[in-house]
């Protein structure tokens, strides 16, 4: 999830890798925060990261600090989604 301003949530969401520019001015982090405080309280697996210096829609992110975001939701993934026997990779 690149941002999201909903506040309501299903009674059982999915492993949930999350990112935002802390300069952004047009989806606050702070309510990013919110949301994810939210599915953390809830048992959502989640990820979040908040990458200082880029504001919204930083793409890839080459460049800036939030260069990497691609390949770190991936790991996230891979290690959140189950396998054909069901189990989740440790």
């Amino acid at each position: 999830m690149a941002y999201t301003a909903h506040s309501d949530r299903a009674p059982v969401e999915p492993p949930t890798f999350a990112v935002v520019g802390e300069d952004d001015g047009i989806a606050s982090p702070a309510t990013m925060r919110r949301r994810i405080d939210a599915l953390r309280r809830a048992g959502t697996p989640v990820e979040y990261l908040e990458y200082p210096r880029v504001g919204h829609g930083f793409g890839t992110g080459a460049g800036t600090s939030a260069q990497g975001w691609i390949a770190a939701a991936c790991e996230f993934w891979k290690k959140s989604m189950p396998r054909p026997d069901g189990k989740v990779t440790p």
